[in-house]
């Protein structure tokens, strides 16, 4: 039995039972290679900063790292430390340490240390200092809530 399948919208008409593609087939070529461009171009968009309230794009140059310094030591202790061009910085190390486990076996956890700054909404330089041990991370600054939260 011949059956025909027609894909009009896509410009392309098949036969069943043959491999032969009607004259439309260099309509599906163009509409590929039409596609194939436009990824390009979206690809290779700069990123942006939209700002509804001015209703403009901007090209926003990334942020520069101008220190960054960093060291891990074969028997597990390691710290980093990095500043960017915006205020931001970072420092922290970790130690290893052995703790007992729930069954009394000893483990090894890495401890960590550490505290970032950055300028808030406000224009205030924001410092958070952490650690993390067996028994969680840790977080205090200006910004962190420090009770419980309340149950309704």
């Amino acid at each position: 039995m011949y059956k025909r399948t027609s894909f009009e919208r896509l410009g392309i008409s098949r036969s069943s039972g043959s491999n032969e593609t009607k004259p439309n087939a260099s309509n599906m070529k163009m509409m590929i290679a039409v596609a194939l461009a436009l990824v390009a171009v979206a690809s290779a968009v700069p990123v942006t900063d939209v700002k509804p309230e001015v209703g403009l794009r901007a090209y926003v140059e990334p942020v520069k790292t101008i220190r960054s310094e960093s060291s891990q030591q074969p028997e597990g202790p390691y710290s980093f430390s990095f500043e960017t061009e915006n205020g931001i910085t970072r420092e922290e190390n970790g130690q290893l340490k052995e703790v007992l486990d729930e069954e009394n076996k000893p483990q090894t956890v890495v401890v960590v240390r550490g505290a970032y700054s950055y300028t808030d909404n406000d224009g205030k330089i924001e410092t958070i200092n952490y650690y993390a041990d067996e028994t969680g991370f840790h977080a205090e600054g200006p910004s962190i809530p420090t009770g419980a939260p309340s149950r309704r």
